[in-house]
């Protein structure tokens, strides 16, 4: 009789313990997407910092045991810091020319800036809307997509 009741209070010592250590993980796993989105707000002004926030949203992607709408803020946020990316990129490319011209020495060099100024202005657009969309959902405990 003694040893099912010791067994018995072992088993709760030890459910306690793996709860506290389930709730210790979310918790670690929130601050994580948070951090990211932080990097996220940060990456409107760098890329450097973009590539912070989707390593940080990896890591929890990665994890077995995450919660469904922690899992879509990091699944979000690691594709849209990658398709800003892509489309700075692609803005970048139209200032090529600026490498060898001045900006008003032919038409051409002034259309590919101009070109390059408005791609960059709907990357940059694209993502401050990526970034409120996800963290006005992220404060709610809803998933983003």
């Amino acid at each position: 009789m003694r040893n099912a009741s010791a067994t018995l209070k072992d088993k709760n010592v030890l459910d306690r313990g793996l709860k506290k250590m389930a709730k210790d993980i979310i918790t670690q796993q929130r601050r994580m997407i948070s951090l990211a989105y932080v990097f996220m707000f940060f990456a409107l002004f760098t890329v450097v910092t973009g590539l912070i926030a989707y390593f940080l949203a990896a890591k929890v992607s990665r994890t077995s045991d995450v919660e469904v709408w922690l899992h879509t803020h990091a699944l979000w946020v690691m594709r849209n810091v990658l398709f800003f990316i892509l489309l700075s990129a692609f803005a970048a490319l139209w200032f090529i020319p600026l490498c060898f011209y001045p900006w008003n020495a032919f038409q051409w060099v002034t259309g590919c800036v101009v070109a390059g100024v408005v791609f960059a202005f709907i990357a940059w657009m694209y993502f401050l809307n990526c970034f409120i969309k996800g963290l006005s959902k992220y404060f709610k405990h809803k998933a983003v997509f």
